[in-house]
């Protein structure tokens, strides 16, 4: 049986430097995004993850959001090419990890992809074009993967940074959704729980084996999990909120068969 592995890193000195999209920028206590991580990753720990966690890069404020470097299937791992040049450097670390886990393939110029982008449902692979994602990451995605019986779609969505802002999984069969961020129905087959309006950003959130965790600052999407039947935990990560990342951006979690 394999052991389930979270790689993580440490929070940036310098996150308030930070690339922004959609949000304003405004002060990041560096401090509390730093006890908020620890936590997030002691949660993650509890369910069962091994935490492998690479060290702070101090040159890379954004470097946290380790899920943007890399897509990790069961059969290979992607080292993406980001959207944002400032986040290249944050390659090499990730790379370093991972090929002691699967093989490694790289997205190539002229692709550009923000593992954010990235929703995997079962073997459909949903692919945000956004600024950060162009759709020839798309193609070199879909040469990739089509071979171990993945299909790769191109998504259209809007007023947000990436897909898995907008849209994440809960369960093999049913998705947390914004539909005024992406349609539903793109995703075919599959059920979709609806965001409350209040909470617009709640749709991100992380699924560790039956455990959904989900934005502390999110109650009323919560309650909407809760009664679909879900067993959820709240999560604080209003700093890192700040620097317009969200839960699934700080790990990337996978099934390792190392001992």
């Amino acid at each position: 049986m394999g052991i389930r592995v979270a790689v993580t890193r440490g929070v940036s000195s310098n996150i308030g430097e930070c690339e922004l999209t959609h949000l304003d920028r405004e002060p990041i206590d560096v401090d509390l995004a730093r006890t908020q991580h620890a936590r997030y990753e002691q949660v993650l720990a509890d369910l069962g993850c091994r935490i492998e966690r690479l060290a702070e890069e101090t040159d890379f404020p954004d470097s946290v959001f380790v899920e943007d470097i890399a897509v990790v299937l069961d059969e290979v791992a992607i080292i993406t090419r980001p959207g944002a040049l400032s986040r290249r450097g944050e390659r090499s670390s990730i790379e370093t990890t991972l090929q002691s886990h699967r093989p490694i393939q790289r997205i190539e110029p002229p692709g550009i992809l923000d593992g954010g982008d990235v929703l995997v449902v079962g073997r459909d692979v949903y692919v945000g074009l956004s600024t950060r994602t162009n759709v020839d990451s798309v193609r070199q995605l879909r040469e990739f993967v089509s071979g171990y019986g993945y299909r790769v779609t191109g998504v259209d969505f809007r007023d947000c940074l990436h897909l898995k802002s907008s849209a994440t999984t809960v369960s093999d069969d049913t998705l947390l959704v914004n539909p005024d961020w992406v349609d539903p129905s793109v995703f075919s087959g599959q059920v979709c729980v609806v965001v409350d309006p209040v909470e617009p950003r709640a749709a991100n959130v992380v699924r560790v084996g039956d455990t959904v965790l989900f934005g502390s600052d999110f109650p009323r999407t919560g309650e909407r999990l809760l009664a679909e039947g879900f067993d959820v935990q709240p999560v604080e990560a209003t700093e890192l909120a700040k620097a317009e990342g969200a839960l699934t951006c700080c790990s990337l979690i996978f099934e390792s068969l190392q001992v």
